[in-house]
């Protein structure tokens, strides 16, 4: 058997007891079999090292070598969301394990994509899941109280979305006008009366200075199944807990490969960069305003990598919508969309405009 072939049988992770399909067990971090509770002895390479490639060399052609998943995998494309899901290839999906939908057709790219070179495994159990975001709904005050009956929290899924990570060292040096604010004294008249009043001024000084910046693991998310909203506000993923991609870790779960490639992912990196710079450029300007900043960057030792991270994910329809809640499969922060009730805020709003009424009464009366 040939090396591809080795790698393909090994990637099943068979069971030694009933000769089932072993799957990562976030709870134990280990794989254990769905049908008899066996722990598998599998041993993942952990002398691997998680490598940060060089950006500019790898955006003018990407080596075949980091291409495909080391194992045998399908892909299939929701025609809701445009998700694009990599699942064992056993596994049948009847919906979208991001929007739900039973829209799912076969997807076949054209060349093999990136494959990801480290991975988050998921820390967080199913059932904690289910425990923190039935939690999180119980605190949602404007929420309709029938919500919880419809966000039915045993249909939480999880999966690894793509990610990509950016490095740099950036030197920026920066000009400006600053601005300092003085006041003089000025006389009115007003009513027959002479009065007087304070009125600012703005001294402009040239200013300049320089912002050296190491950015670690900058995150850009390259899913299209989860709103990026709800992502960032479960965001950050420690990436410092990486470990080298082993097809162990991603055994019986859903991949969404990504769909905002390298190049796409670098210039929102850069965008997201250059506004951090500035604001770090505004925190050196002295006075008390500024104008005509300019900034100068030059960028160095920029580096990347393709990671995979955990969340889970609550897909449900209230009304004629559909809301989704995500969990951070490591942090477990939650992030969440839900209605409101009307009648609940008509409340909030009526019991404000009391409090109004009943203050100024009280106010005319001192």
């Amino acid at each position: 058997m040939d090396r591809v072939g080795e790698t393909i049988a090994l990637s099943k992770f068979a069971c030694p007891a009933c000769g089932g399909e072993a799957v990562w067990n976030p709870g134990k971090q280990k794989l254990v079999c769905p049908f008899c509770g066996t722990e598998s002895p599998a041993q993942f390479d952990a002398t691997g090292t998680i490598v940060e490639h060089d950006l500019v060399a790898a955006l003018r052609g990407l080596p075949a070598d980091r291409r495909d998943w080391q194992a045998e995998k399908r892909q299939v494309k929701c025609q809701s969301c445009q998700a694009i899901s990599v699942l064992d290839p056993k596994r049948q999906a009847q919906t979208c394990e991001f929007c739900g939908s039973a829209q799912l057709v076969a997807y076949e790219e054209t060349k093999p994509g990136f494959r990801p070179e480290s991975v988050l495994p998921f820390r967080v159990s199913e059932a904690a899941a289910r425990d923190g975001i039935r939690a999180w709904y119980g605190k949602l005050w404007f929420a309709p109280n029938a919500l919880k009956k419809k966000a039915l929290t045993d249909t939480v899924r999880g999966a690894y979305l793509p990610y990509w990570t950016f490095d740099a060292h950036v030197d920026a040096q920066w000009t400006a006008e600053a601005g300092h604010y003085y006041y003089t004294t000025e006389t009115y008249e007003q009513n027959g009366q002479t009065r007087t009043r304070q009125v600012q001024h703005i001294r402009w000084e040239p200013a300049a200075g320089r912002v050296q910046q190491f950015f670690d693991d900058d995150l850009v998310c390259a899913s299209v199944g989860v709103h990026p909203a709800l992502l960032r506000g479960i965001e950050p993923f420690p990436t410092g807990e990486l470990k080298p991609y082993d097809p162990g870790f991603v055994a019986g779960w859903v991949v969404e490969r990504y769909q905002i490639d390298l190049v796409a992912a670098a210039q929102r990196a850069r965008d997201e960069m250059e506004r951090k710079l500035r604001d770090l450029c505004v925190q050196q300007i002295p006075g008390d305003t500024y104008r005509n900043l300019d900034v100068r960057t030059d960028y160095s030792g920029q580096t990347f990598k393709h990671i995979l991270a955990p969340v889970w994910m609550l897909t449900y329809t209230y009304g004629p919508k559909a809301y989704q809640c995500v969990m951070n499969g490591v942090t477990a922060a939650i992030r969440g969309e839900y209605p409101k009730s009307p009648w609940k805020i008509a409340l909030l709003v009526l019991a404000i405009f009391i409090a109004v009424i009943i203050f100024m009464s009280l106010a005319g009366k001192s």
